[in-house]
């Protein structure tokens, strides 16, 4: 268990500072105009479909419309009479708005309501003034209270379960620490975006996109536009405290910001990733130095300009040592809350055997691991090399607990998994493996050594969804589910999907 994160690797220069960088308000030039959502050739080209001669609409129309329900991805739903289903952002259900198309598609058409005509009594003033139409595409539900935000992400992992599983279940999104729902409203009916208020200031992990002119911002929905947002008021206040979009970061593609949530000095990280196939603008010198990393863009190079490679994080009672561009919640409260949801589906006891999938740098095996005890076994297997160092690290003083680096679908294939009792997995948001569900509808049936509980945590109710309608057909039956809003703001939901499997006969 490490005590200690290593010390900073290096120091950002300021605007200002000697030898530094210009703030973006002294480089030449003008700024570029945002795109306004009625620039028809614009937001076509950025949704990139190509307008059919026959098609019921065209981009740029203004629609009366109805709102009837909510669709996976932040949008609404709208079924104008006689034509295409149309899906509506920056719009409620219930209420009737004015829809500006943005895409034609051959079976459906993609809009932002530009006038809400008869709002819905769960709507509120969004507290950033980017969470718009034409605006960022960070958030998709800033207009609606917290509770109405859970119970549209509740209905689509219902609907989700329904279509694609075949499971009727009634689901209820519960609020983490510290977002439990705000006091009854006074009568203004908007969210203070000040420190502390809750659905604000909680993402630790922040990449933020860079344009050619240097200005780090966020994307618009569905763009590679870069939007220029000064402030983000989702970012934790440690990711705002860095300032990022007051630099000028000409020749990166983006930067990554990340903050620790354990007690730890200069507990941050400041990441330029950048594109070798992307031409500097002229006249500047780029970042002096570079890394090969672990870059998600092709051919990107990433360098640490300020902080810790390494950020020290706390949860399950635990100190743990993560690299700055590995995985962690982003959510403060997420990591804890996560991991008691794991350990209430398995109910591990001591002499258990676990199965950690996509683990990470350990964060569920770390949780169980204790319970399971020394007459126990825990097993880890995880596709990145840092994460795996993490792991080892991070529970070394559990000799118990092994790692394997590893696909897991190609430690399925040779064959390299122990039997287990219990499983985890906390898959990427494309789901399980193919090679994984097969696993699992086998362990499950082995008579000797069976998988007898499953915990499943997803942050996708699509794959989610489909990775159930397998796993059932197979003989395993859904529990429970809880469903957590870790990211208050957004579309995005977190699931714990409780699996069980009745010994095989003989």
């Amino acid at each position: 268990m490490p005590g200690v994160v290593p010390a900073a690797q290096g120091r950002r220069k300021r605007p200002g500072a000697v030898g530094g960088i210009a703030p973006r308000s002294a480089l030449a030039g003008p700024e570029t105009a945002p795109r306004e959502p009625g620039d028809q050739a614009a937001e076509a080209a950025a949704a990139g479909s190509a307008q059919r001669e026959d098609a019921p609409f065209t981009v740029g129309q203004d629609v009366e419309v109805t709102i009837e329900d909510v669709a996976q991805g932040g949008w609404c739903v709208a079924r104008p009479a006689g034509q295409p289903v149309m899906f509506v952002r920056h719009a409620l259900p219930g209420e009737r708005v004015v829809a500006r198309v943005t895409e034609v598609t051959a079976k459906f058409a993609r809009a932002d309501a530009v006038e809400i005509l008869q709002e819905s009594q769960d709507r509120v003033k969004a507290p950033c003034p980017h969470a718009r139409p034409g605006g960022c595409g960070g958030c998709d539900w800033q207009h609606a209270t917290l509770p109405a935000q859970r119970s549209l992400k509740a209905a689509v992992v219902a609907q989700q379960l329904r279509r694609l599983a075949g499971i009727d279940r009634q689901v209820i999104v519960e609020p983490l620490p510290g977002d439990a729902p705000p006091a009854p409203s006074t009568g203004s009916g908007q969210i203070t975006a000040t420190s502390g208020t809750p659905g604000l200031g909680w993402r630790t992990r922040v990449q933020f996109a860079v344009d050619r002119d240097g200005v780090a911002g966020l994307r618009g929905h569905r763009s590679h536009r870069v939007i220029d947002i000064g402030d983000c008021l989702i970012a934790h206040q440690g990711v705002r405290d860095l300032d990022i979009p007051g630099d000028d970061w000409s020749g990166a593609t983006a930067v990554e910001a990340a903050v620790g949530g354990a007690d730890s000095t200069e507990n941050f990280a400041v990441t330029v990733i950048e594109d070798a196939g992307r031409k500097q603008k002229p006249g500047t010198k780029g970042n002096k130095s570079r890394q090969n990393g672990s870059g998600r863009l092709p051919n990107a190079k990433r360098t640490l300009v300020e902080g810790r490679a390494y950020l020290a994080e706390r949860a399950a009672g635990r100190l743990w040592q993560v690299s700055a561009d590995g995985f962690w919640q982003v959510h403060p409260a997420a990591a804890d809350t996560l991991s008691q949801a794991v350990v209430e589906a398995l109910d591990p006891q001591p002499g258990d055997t676990v199965l950690d999938l996509y683990c990470g740098a350990g964060l569920f095996a770390g949780a169980v691991a204790p319970l399971v005890g020394a007459a126990g076994a825990v097993t880890g297997v995880e596709f990145d090399s840092a994460a795996v160092r993490n792991a080892r690290q991070n529970l070394g003083d559990y000799p118990w607990v092994k790692f394997e680096r590893s696909d897991v679908a190609r430690a399925v294939s040779e064959g390299s998994l122990p039997p287990a009792r219990l499983v985890i997995a906390d898959p990427p948001r494309a789901g399980l493996a193919r090679e994984a569900v097969d696993y699992l509808i086998a362990a499950g049936a082995a008579a000797e050594t069976p998988a007898e509980r499953f915990a499943y945590v997803s942050c996708d109710p699509a794959t989610l969804a489909r990775d159930l309608a397998l796993l059932t057909g197979g003989g395993w039956t859904l529990e429970n589910l809880r469903a957590f809003d870790a990211f208050p703001m957004t579309h995005h939901v977190e699931c714990v999907a409780t699996l069980t499997r009745a010994p095989a006969a003989g």
